[in-house]
Protein backbone atom coordinates (compact mmCIF):
# COMPACT_ATOMS: atom_id res chain seq x y z
CA UNK A 1 0.00 0.00 0.00
CA UNK A 2 1.33 3.42 -0.96
CA UNK A 3 1.77 5.76 1.93
CA UNK A 4 1.71 9.54 1.65
CA UNK A 5 5.45 9.59 2.25
CA UNK A 6 6.10 7.18 -0.64
CA UNK A 7 3.83 9.17 -2.95
CA UNK A 8 5.64 12.42 -2.10
CA UNK A 9 9.02 10.75 -2.63
CA UNK A 10 7.90 9.41 -6.01
CA UNK A 11 6.64 12.84 -7.08
CA UNK A 12 9.99 14.39 -6.17
CA UNK A 13 11.79 11.73 -8.24
CA UNK A 14 9.56 12.49 -11.25
CA UNK A 15 10.14 16.23 -10.83
CA UNK A 16 13.91 15.63 -10.71
CA UNK A 17 13.79 13.59 -13.93
CA UNK A 18 11.71 16.21 -15.74
CA UNK A 19 13.97 18.98 -14.47
CA UNK A 20 17.06 17.12 -15.72
CA UNK A 21 15.41 16.54 -19.10
CA UNK A 22 14.39 20.19 -19.45
CA UNK A 23 17.95 21.28 -18.63
CA UNK A 24 19.30 18.81 -21.20
CA UNK A 25 16.89 20.19 -23.80
CA UNK A 26 17.94 23.77 -23.03
CA UNK A 27 21.62 22.82 -23.34
CA UNK A 28 20.96 21.02 -26.62
CA UNK A 29 19.08 23.96 -28.14
CA UNK A 30 21.92 26.25 -27.09
CA UNK A 31 24.40 23.85 -28.72
CA UNK A 32 22.33 23.91 -31.95
CA UNK A 33 22.46 27.71 -32.02
CA UNK A 34 26.24 27.69 -31.48
CA UNK A 35 26.75 25.14 -34.28
CA UNK A 36 24.91 27.04 -36.99
CA UNK A 37 21.51 25.34 -37.18
CA UNK A 38 18.90 27.49 -38.93
CA UNK A 39 16.41 29.38 -36.76
CA UNK A 40 13.56 27.45 -38.36
CA UNK A 41 15.12 24.10 -37.38
CA UNK A 42 15.81 25.34 -33.84
CA UNK A 43 12.20 26.48 -33.47
CA UNK A 44 10.81 23.16 -34.77
CA UNK A 45 13.09 21.10 -32.51
CA UNK A 46 12.16 23.24 -29.49
CA UNK A 47 8.46 22.63 -30.17
CA UNK A 48 8.88 18.86 -30.47
CA UNK A 49 11.13 18.57 -27.43
CA UNK A 50 8.72 20.61 -25.30
CA UNK A 51 5.92 18.17 -26.16
CA UNK A 52 8.29 15.29 -25.46
CA UNK A 53 9.10 16.72 -22.02
CA UNK A 54 5.38 16.90 -21.18
CA UNK A 55 4.95 13.32 -22.37
CA UNK A 56 7.82 12.11 -20.13
CA UNK A 57 6.32 13.91 -17.14
CA UNK A 58 3.11 11.91 -17.52
CA UNK A 59 4.97 8.68 -18.31
CA UNK A 60 6.81 8.85 -14.97
CA UNK A 61 10.02 7.02 -15.86
CA UNK A 62 13.63 7.40 -14.78
CA UNK A 63 16.14 9.34 -16.89
CA UNK A 64 17.84 6.33 -18.53
CA UNK A 65 14.43 4.94 -19.58
CA UNK A 66 13.61 8.12 -21.50
CA UNK A 67 15.77 7.34 -24.52
CA UNK A 68 14.53 3.88 -25.44
CA UNK A 69 12.62 2.64 -28.45
CA UNK A 70 9.74 1.65 -26.19
CA UNK A 71 9.37 5.25 -24.99
CA UNK A 72 9.68 6.55 -28.54
CA UNK A 73 7.03 4.11 -29.75
CA UNK A 74 4.55 5.29 -27.11
CA UNK A 75 5.30 8.92 -27.99
CA UNK A 76 4.46 8.16 -31.62
CA UNK A 77 1.08 6.73 -30.51
CA UNK A 78 0.02 10.20 -29.37
CA UNK A 79 -1.04 10.66 -32.98
CA UNK A 80 0.86 13.88 -33.67
CA UNK A 81 3.09 14.39 -36.69
CA UNK A 82 6.31 15.17 -34.82
CA UNK A 83 9.77 15.33 -36.37
CA UNK A 84 11.44 12.65 -34.31
CA UNK A 85 14.87 13.79 -35.52
CA UNK A 86 14.73 16.25 -32.63
CA UNK A 87 14.66 13.39 -30.13
CA UNK A 88 17.33 11.44 -32.01
CA UNK A 89 19.51 14.54 -32.03
CA UNK A 90 19.04 15.14 -28.29
CA UNK A 91 19.88 11.49 -27.63
CA UNK A 92 23.13 11.74 -29.65
CA UNK A 93 24.04 14.98 -27.88
CA UNK A 94 23.58 13.40 -24.43
CA UNK A 95 25.62 10.38 -25.53
CA UNK A 96 28.44 12.67 -26.69
CA UNK A 97 28.28 14.32 -23.26
CA UNK A 98 28.50 10.83 -21.66
CA UNK A 99 25.13 11.27 -19.95
CA UNK A 100 23.57 8.20 -21.60
CA UNK A 101 25.07 4.79 -22.35
CA UNK A 102 24.13 4.77 -26.05
CA UNK A 103 22.24 6.96 -28.53
CA UNK A 104 19.01 6.20 -30.33
CA UNK A 105 19.62 5.35 -33.99
CA UNK A 106 17.47 6.83 -36.75
CA UNK A 107 16.93 3.48 -38.44
CA UNK A 108 14.24 0.97 -37.47
CA UNK A 109 14.41 -0.07 -33.80
CA UNK A 110 16.53 -3.22 -33.43
CA UNK A 111 15.27 -6.38 -31.84
CA UNK A 112 16.09 -6.97 -28.19
CA UNK A 113 19.16 -9.15 -27.73
CA UNK A 114 20.23 -11.14 -24.65
CA UNK A 115 22.24 -9.21 -22.08
CA UNK A 116 25.64 -10.53 -23.15
CA UNK A 117 25.11 -9.21 -26.71
CA UNK A 118 23.90 -5.82 -25.50
CA UNK A 119 26.84 -5.60 -23.09
CA UNK A 120 29.24 -6.15 -25.98
CA UNK A 121 27.58 -3.44 -28.10
CA UNK A 122 27.86 -0.93 -25.26
CA UNK A 123 31.45 -2.02 -24.56
CA UNK A 124 32.42 -1.63 -28.21
CA UNK A 125 30.84 1.81 -28.43
CA UNK A 126 32.59 3.04 -25.30
CA UNK A 127 36.03 2.15 -26.69
CA UNK A 128 35.95 5.19 -28.91
CA UNK A 129 33.93 7.31 -31.28
CA UNK A 130 31.65 5.00 -33.24
CA UNK A 131 29.48 6.05 -36.15
CA UNK A 132 25.82 5.02 -36.25
CA UNK A 133 26.54 2.89 -39.34
CA UNK A 134 29.16 0.87 -37.44
CA UNK A 135 26.74 0.22 -34.56
CA UNK A 136 24.01 -0.83 -36.98
CA UNK A 137 26.35 -3.26 -38.73
CA UNK A 138 27.41 -4.75 -35.40
CA UNK A 139 23.80 -5.23 -34.31
CA UNK A 140 22.76 -6.66 -37.68
CA UNK A 141 25.43 -9.37 -37.48
CA UNK A 142 24.74 -10.15 -33.81
CA UNK A 143 20.98 -10.38 -34.40
CA UNK A 144 21.54 -12.87 -37.22
CA UNK A 145 24.05 -14.83 -35.11
CA UNK A 146 21.69 -14.94 -32.12
CA UNK A 147 18.77 -16.11 -34.29
CA UNK A 148 20.90 -18.85 -35.83
CA UNK A 149 22.14 -20.15 -32.47
CA UNK A 150 18.63 -20.01 -31.02
CA UNK A 151 17.19 -21.92 -33.99
CA UNK A 152 19.92 -24.58 -33.81
CA UNK A 153 19.67 -24.69 -29.97
CA UNK A 154 23.38 -23.92 -29.53
CA UNK A 155 24.48 -22.42 -26.23
CA UNK A 156 27.27 -19.83 -26.30
CA UNK A 157 29.25 -21.79 -23.70
CA UNK A 158 29.35 -24.82 -26.02
CA UNK A 159 30.06 -22.80 -29.17
CA UNK A 160 32.54 -24.40 -31.56
CA UNK A 161 34.26 -23.27 -34.74
CA UNK A 162 32.05 -25.63 -36.77
CA UNK A 163 28.99 -23.72 -35.50
CA UNK A 164 30.55 -20.38 -36.47
CA UNK A 165 31.54 -21.74 -39.88
CA UNK A 166 28.02 -23.05 -40.54
CA UNK A 167 26.52 -19.70 -39.57
CA UNK A 168 28.87 -17.77 -41.85
CA UNK A 169 28.13 -20.06 -44.79
CA UNK A 170 24.42 -19.40 -44.35
CA UNK A 171 24.65 -15.70 -43.50
CA UNK A 172 27.05 -14.75 -46.30
CA UNK A 173 25.05 -16.41 -49.04
CA UNK A 174 23.74 -13.17 -50.59
CA UNK A 175 26.54 -10.75 -49.70
CA UNK A 176 29.40 -9.46 -51.83
CA UNK A 177 33.01 -10.25 -50.79
CA UNK A 178 33.54 -6.69 -49.49
CA UNK A 179 30.41 -6.88 -47.33
CA UNK A 180 31.43 -10.32 -46.09
CA UNK A 181 34.80 -8.91 -45.07
CA UNK A 182 33.15 -6.10 -43.05
CA UNK A 183 30.67 -8.42 -41.33
CA UNK A 184 33.37 -11.00 -40.64
CA UNK A 185 35.27 -8.43 -38.59
CA UNK A 186 32.12 -7.64 -36.54
CA UNK A 187 31.65 -11.28 -35.55
CA UNK A 188 35.37 -11.62 -34.86
CA UNK A 189 35.13 -8.73 -32.39
CA UNK A 190 32.22 -10.33 -30.54
CA UNK A 191 34.00 -13.69 -30.25
CA UNK A 192 37.13 -11.97 -28.94
CA UNK A 193 34.98 -10.27 -26.31
CA UNK A 194 33.43 -13.60 -25.25
CA UNK A 195 36.86 -15.19 -24.92
CA UNK A 196 39.12 -12.47 -23.54
CA UNK A 197 36.83 -10.28 -21.46
CA UNK A 198 33.99 -12.54 -20.36
CA UNK A 199 35.61 -16.02 -20.44
CA UNK A 200 32.37 -17.50 -21.75
CA UNK A 201 34.02 -19.54 -24.48
CA UNK A 202 37.16 -21.54 -23.69
CA UNK A 203 38.90 -21.07 -27.04
CA UNK A 204 39.73 -18.03 -29.13
CA UNK A 205 37.42 -18.72 -32.07
CA UNK A 206 38.00 -15.29 -33.57
CA UNK A 207 41.42 -16.38 -34.89
CA UNK A 208 39.72 -19.03 -37.06
CA UNK A 209 37.51 -16.54 -38.89
CA UNK A 210 39.57 -15.73 -41.96
CA UNK A 211 38.74 -14.83 -45.53
CA UNK A 212 38.48 -17.56 -48.11
CA UNK A 213 41.89 -18.04 -49.72
CA UNK A 214 42.18 -17.58 -53.46
CA UNK A 215 44.94 -19.41 -55.28
CA UNK A 216 46.47 -18.76 -58.66
CA UNK A 217 47.24 -15.39 -60.22
CA UNK A 218 45.49 -12.53 -58.50
CA UNK A 219 44.80 -9.19 -60.14
CA UNK A 220 47.70 -6.79 -59.61
CA UNK A 221 47.06 -3.36 -58.05
CA UNK A 222 45.85 -0.81 -60.59
CA UNK A 223 47.38 2.63 -60.93
CA UNK A 224 47.08 5.82 -62.97
CA UNK A 225 49.56 6.86 -65.65
CA UNK A 226 51.14 10.33 -65.56
CA UNK A 227 48.81 11.73 -68.25
CA UNK A 228 45.78 10.45 -66.32
CA UNK A 229 47.01 12.09 -63.09
CA UNK A 230 47.56 15.35 -64.97
CA UNK A 231 44.06 15.12 -66.44
CA UNK A 232 42.53 14.43 -63.02
CA UNK A 233 44.07 17.42 -61.23
CA UNK A 234 44.23 19.91 -64.12
CA UNK A 235 40.57 19.57 -64.95
CA UNK A 236 39.33 19.68 -61.38
CA UNK A 237 36.57 22.22 -60.76
CA UNK A 238 36.92 24.17 -57.49
CA UNK A 239 33.58 25.94 -57.80
CA UNK A 240 32.12 24.69 -54.50
CA UNK A 241 33.16 24.03 -50.92
CA UNK A 242 32.67 20.30 -51.49
CA UNK A 243 35.01 20.40 -54.50
CA UNK A 244 37.70 22.23 -52.50
CA UNK A 245 37.49 19.63 -49.75
CA UNK A 246 37.64 16.76 -52.24
CA UNK A 247 40.64 18.37 -53.95
CA UNK A 248 42.56 18.39 -50.64
CA UNK A 249 41.58 14.77 -49.90
CA UNK A 250 42.64 13.70 -53.38
CA UNK A 251 46.06 15.32 -53.00
CA UNK A 252 46.63 13.46 -49.72
CA UNK A 253 45.64 10.14 -51.32
CA UNK A 254 47.93 10.69 -54.32
CA UNK A 255 51.01 12.42 -52.86
CA UNK A 256 51.13 10.50 -49.54
CA UNK A 257 49.40 7.23 -50.47
CA UNK A 258 46.88 7.55 -47.62
CA UNK A 259 43.94 5.22 -47.19
CA UNK A 260 40.43 6.78 -46.95
CA UNK A 261 40.34 5.90 -43.25
CA UNK A 262 43.69 7.60 -42.62
CA UNK A 263 42.48 10.73 -44.40
CA UNK A 264 39.27 10.78 -42.35
CA UNK A 265 41.22 10.52 -39.06
CA UNK A 266 43.66 13.40 -39.67
CA UNK A 267 43.38 16.12 -37.01
CA UNK A 268 44.47 19.75 -37.04
CA UNK A 269 47.25 18.86 -34.60
CA UNK A 270 48.64 16.27 -37.04
CA UNK A 271 49.61 18.89 -39.65
CA UNK A 272 52.56 21.25 -39.31
CA UNK A 273 52.21 23.87 -42.04
CA UNK A 274 55.51 25.52 -41.05
CA UNK A 275 57.45 22.24 -41.37
CA UNK A 276 55.29 20.86 -44.21
CA UNK A 277 54.83 17.58 -42.29
CA UNK A 278 51.98 15.24 -41.48
CA UNK A 279 52.12 13.01 -38.42
CA UNK A 280 50.03 9.87 -38.84
CA UNK A 281 49.23 8.29 -35.48
CA UNK A 282 46.27 6.11 -36.51
CA UNK A 283 47.69 3.54 -38.94
CA UNK A 284 46.68 0.02 -39.85
CA UNK A 285 50.05 -1.35 -38.69
CA UNK A 286 49.93 0.69 -35.44
CA UNK A 287 53.26 2.35 -36.26
CA UNK A 288 53.05 6.18 -36.35
CA UNK A 289 55.03 7.97 -39.04
CA UNK A 290 55.90 11.56 -40.01
CA UNK A 291 55.51 12.23 -43.76
CA UNK A 292 56.72 15.26 -45.72
CA UNK A 293 53.89 17.12 -47.46
CA UNK A 294 54.58 18.29 -51.04
CA UNK A 295 53.90 21.97 -51.81
CA UNK A 296 50.85 21.31 -54.00
CA UNK A 297 49.25 19.15 -51.31
CA UNK A 298 50.07 21.65 -48.57
CA UNK A 299 48.43 24.46 -50.59
CA UNK A 300 45.32 22.33 -51.27
CA UNK A 301 44.91 21.47 -47.58
CA UNK A 302 45.59 25.09 -46.49
CA UNK A 303 42.98 26.39 -48.94
CA UNK A 304 40.37 24.02 -47.53
CA UNK A 305 41.42 24.83 -43.95
CA UNK A 306 41.17 28.61 -44.39
CA UNK A 307 38.35 29.07 -46.89
CA UNK A 308 36.03 26.11 -46.44
CA UNK A 309 36.38 24.28 -43.12
CA UNK A 310 33.57 25.26 -40.69
CA UNK A 311 34.47 27.19 -37.54
CA UNK A 312 33.90 24.63 -34.81
CA UNK A 313 35.50 23.07 -31.74
CA UNK A 314 35.99 19.80 -33.64
CA UNK A 315 39.69 18.93 -33.99
CA UNK A 316 39.33 16.58 -36.96
CA UNK A 317 40.50 18.17 -40.22
CA UNK A 318 37.78 17.06 -42.63
CA UNK A 319 34.22 17.79 -41.48
CA UNK A 320 30.71 17.75 -42.88
CA UNK A 321 29.96 21.06 -44.59
CA UNK A 322 26.56 21.46 -42.96
CA UNK A 323 25.59 21.36 -39.28
CA UNK A 324 25.94 19.39 -37.16
CA UNK A 325 29.65 19.57 -38.00
CA UNK A 326 30.96 16.04 -37.50
CA UNK A 327 34.07 14.29 -38.87
CA UNK A 328 33.58 12.73 -42.31
CA UNK A 329 33.76 8.94 -42.42
CA UNK A 330 36.04 6.92 -44.73
CA UNK A 331 33.14 6.07 -47.06
CA UNK A 332 32.53 9.78 -47.64
CA UNK A 333 36.20 10.26 -48.56
CA UNK A 334 36.09 7.39 -51.06
CA UNK A 335 32.76 8.45 -52.59
CA UNK A 336 33.83 12.03 -53.29
CA UNK A 337 37.17 11.04 -54.80
CA UNK A 338 35.51 8.40 -57.01
CA UNK A 339 32.98 11.01 -58.14
CA UNK A 340 35.81 13.37 -59.15
CA UNK A 341 37.57 10.57 -61.03
CA UNK A 342 34.40 9.65 -62.87
CA UNK A 343 33.91 13.29 -63.88
CA UNK A 344 37.44 13.20 -65.36
CA UNK A 345 36.56 10.09 -67.35
CA UNK A 346 38.67 7.77 -65.18
CA UNK A 347 36.88 4.55 -64.10
CA UNK A 348 39.02 4.17 -61.01
CA UNK A 349 38.84 4.20 -57.21
CA UNK A 350 40.62 5.96 -54.33
CA UNK A 351 43.04 3.06 -53.96
CA UNK A 352 44.35 3.60 -57.48
CA UNK A 353 45.92 6.82 -56.14
CA UNK A 354 47.58 4.83 -53.35
CA UNK A 355 48.92 2.31 -55.87
CA UNK A 356 50.20 5.18 -58.03
CA UNK A 357 52.01 6.57 -54.99
CA UNK A 358 53.71 3.19 -54.50
CA UNK A 359 54.74 3.14 -58.16
CA UNK A 360 56.26 6.61 -57.86
CA UNK A 361 58.25 5.54 -54.80
CA UNK A 362 59.62 2.50 -56.62
CA UNK A 363 60.51 4.51 -59.71
CA UNK A 364 62.35 7.05 -57.54
CA UNK A 365 64.62 4.30 -56.18
CA UNK A 366 62.99 3.62 -52.78
CA UNK A 367 63.63 0.14 -51.36
CA UNK A 368 60.78 -2.31 -50.80
CA UNK A 369 61.21 -1.87 -47.04
CA UNK A 370 60.90 1.92 -47.39
CA UNK A 371 57.75 1.50 -49.48
CA UNK A 372 56.38 -0.88 -46.85
CA UNK A 373 56.88 1.72 -44.09
CA UNK A 374 55.47 4.58 -46.15
CA UNK A 375 52.35 2.59 -47.07
CA UNK A 376 51.85 1.31 -43.52
CA UNK A 377 51.83 -2.37 -44.46
CA UNK A 378 51.98 -5.04 -41.75
CA UNK A 379 54.47 -7.20 -43.65
CA UNK A 380 56.73 -7.09 -46.69
CA UNK A 381 54.58 -9.65 -48.55
CA UNK A 382 51.80 -7.06 -48.88
CA UNK A 383 54.26 -4.61 -50.41
CA UNK A 384 55.58 -7.13 -52.97
CA UNK A 385 52.18 -7.00 -54.68
CA UNK A 386 53.19 -3.55 -55.93
CA UNK A 387 56.42 -4.72 -57.56
CA UNK A 388 54.77 -5.47 -60.90
CA UNK A 389 54.81 -1.76 -61.63
CA UNK A 390 58.60 -1.77 -61.67
CA UNK A 391 59.76 -4.82 -63.65
CA UNK A 392 63.46 -4.18 -63.08
CA UNK A 393 63.07 -3.99 -59.30
CA UNK A 394 60.71 -6.97 -59.29
CA UNK A 395 63.34 -9.21 -60.89
CA UNK A 396 66.01 -7.92 -58.51
CA UNK A 397 63.93 -8.63 -55.39
CA UNK A 398 62.28 -11.89 -56.42
CA UNK A 399 65.08 -13.49 -58.44
CA UNK A 400 68.21 -11.67 -57.21
CA UNK A 401 68.89 -10.62 -60.80
CA UNK A 402 70.83 -7.51 -61.73
CA UNK A 403 69.90 -6.11 -65.12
Amino acid sequence: MLTLEKIERRLKEIEAVVSELEQAIADYLQWMAANGYSKGTQKEYARVLKRFSVFIKHRKCNFQAIFTYSTLRHFRLMGRSFKLHAIYGLSRHLFDQKKTSQPLLTKSPPIDLPEIYEDYLVNDQQKGSRADSNTRQNRRVLCAFFKYLHKEQIDLKRLGIEDVDAFLAQFFRNFTPSTQRAYRSKLRGFLTYLYQERSIIKRDLASFIVAKRHYGLSKPPKFLRPKEIQKLFAGFNLSSDSDTRTYAMMHLAYSLGLRPKEIALITLDDISFSKAELTLTERKNNRPIVLPIPDATLKAVATYRIAVRPQTNQNTLFLNLHPPYRPVNPNTVGQHIRKAMKAAGLPSTTYWLRHTYAQNLLESGASVFEVKEMLGHDDIESTKKYLHVHTKLMRQVLFDETL
